[in-house]
C-alpha cells in the first residue's frame, strides 16, 4: 500500500544508537523530517545526513526535528553517527518492517539477492501525524532537494 500526502504516518518502534527503543509518538508535537537512508557510511548517505546535521538549527527554528532510519543495525549506525556527530536520532530498522510500512523497500540492492534497503526517502510528518511532504527516489545515488524540504517547512 503506497502512502500518500494526507495519510497518517505509520508508527514504529526502533532502537537508536544507544539501544533505546524509540517510537514515532514520542517525537510528535511538531513537524518531523523523517529521512530514510540506504546504508550507513555509504558516500551519498553520508552527504545527506551531514547536510541535515548542518541544517539542523534552521530546521529546528522552523519547528521541526529530524529523525533518520536505516536498515543497518544499531552498532553500524552508532559508528556512523559518532564519526559525523549527528545531532538527531539514527534508528535501526534491521528487519525492514518500518521500511515496508512506508512502502519504500528497495529489493536486491546493488543486484545482491536479498540485500534489501530503504529507497532514499524523506517524509515530513505534520503535527497531526499525517504526511505533509513525500519524496521517494528510485535512484539510491540521488540526494533529496534540501531547499524544497526547508521551503515546505516554512
Amino acid at each position: 500500500m503506497s502512502l500518500n500526502i494526507g495519510d497518517v504516518a505509520p508508527d514504529f518502534e526502533l532502537p537508536d544508537t544507544e539501544l533505546k527503543m524509540r517510537t514515532l509518538d514520542e517525537f510528535k508535537g511538531g513537524k518531523i523530517v523523517l529521512s530514510f537512508i540506504v546504508a550507513a557510511s555509504s558516500p551519498v548517505c553520508e552527504a545527506e545526513l551531514c547536510t541535515l546535521r548542518d541544517s539542523w538549527q534552521e530546521i529546528s527554528d522552523l519547528g521541526a526535528q529530524i529523525i533518520s532510519i536505516s536498515n543497518d543495525g544499531p552498532f553500524a549506525n552508532k559508528a556512523f553517527a559518532e564519526k559525523h556527530n549527528f545531532n538527531f536520532p539514527l534508528l535501526a530498522d534491521y528487519n525492514s518492517k518500518t521500511i515496508r510500512d512506508y512502502d519504500i523497500l528497495m529489493k536486491d540492492l546493488l543486484h545482491i539477492k536479498d540485500y534489501n534497503a530503504a529507497k532514499r526517502s524523506v517524509f515530513v510528518i505534520m503535527e497531526d501525524g499525517k504526511i505533509g511532504y513525500k519524496w521517494v527516489s528510485e535512484d539510491p545515488l540521488k540526494e533529496p532537494n534540501y531547499e524544497e524540504i526547508k521551503n515546505f517547512l516554512k
